[in-house]
């Protein structure tokens, strides 16, 4: 039988909120010592992922004010997410597909994960890791 999302992803997301400023994002991802969150709406909505590379291209390399500047403006599109229920292949698979590094794992509407690259890679062949991480690299 399958592992499923749940198993294997890191638990216990903390979430950066849409209104939260890039300087307060920047912290939380300090104090956590990660290099990404999710961002989190004030409906409890999932709005997106901020990294650590969003805040330096898209803040700080462009002169922007990490203090004015809102988590929410960086958290573009609909956010890519997996069922917690889904199988560890279909995160392989969206990841690949989407060409992601974190997917947000999600069960109902509530967010409750996060499964990583790495969290994957003690999972699967080292073929499919290979491939995976192939497929991110093509990305950057």
């Amino acid at each position: 039988m399958s592992k499923k999302a749940r198993d294997v992803m890191s638990g216990g997301a903390d979430c950066v909120g849409e209104n939260e400023s890039i300087a307060e994002a920047a912290k939380k991802l300090s104090d956590l010592d990660v290099g990404a969150m999710p961002i989190c709406g004030e409906d409890d909505r999932l709005k997106g992922m901020l990294t650590d590379r969003d805040i330096v291209v898209k803040v700080l390399a462009e002169g922007k004010d990490p203090s004015e500047i809102k988590a929410g403006e960086l958290g573009q599109g609909k956010p890519v997410t997996i069922g917690a229920d889904d199988s560890v292949e279909e995160a392989l698979r969206t990841m690949t597909e989407e060409k992601v590094r974190r997917l947000p794992v999600i069960d109902g509407h509530d967010l409750i994960g996060v499964v990583s690259q790495a969290d994957l890679a003690k999972e699967l062949s080292d073929d499919q890791v290979g491939d995976l991480a192939e497929a991110i690299s093509a990305a950057d």
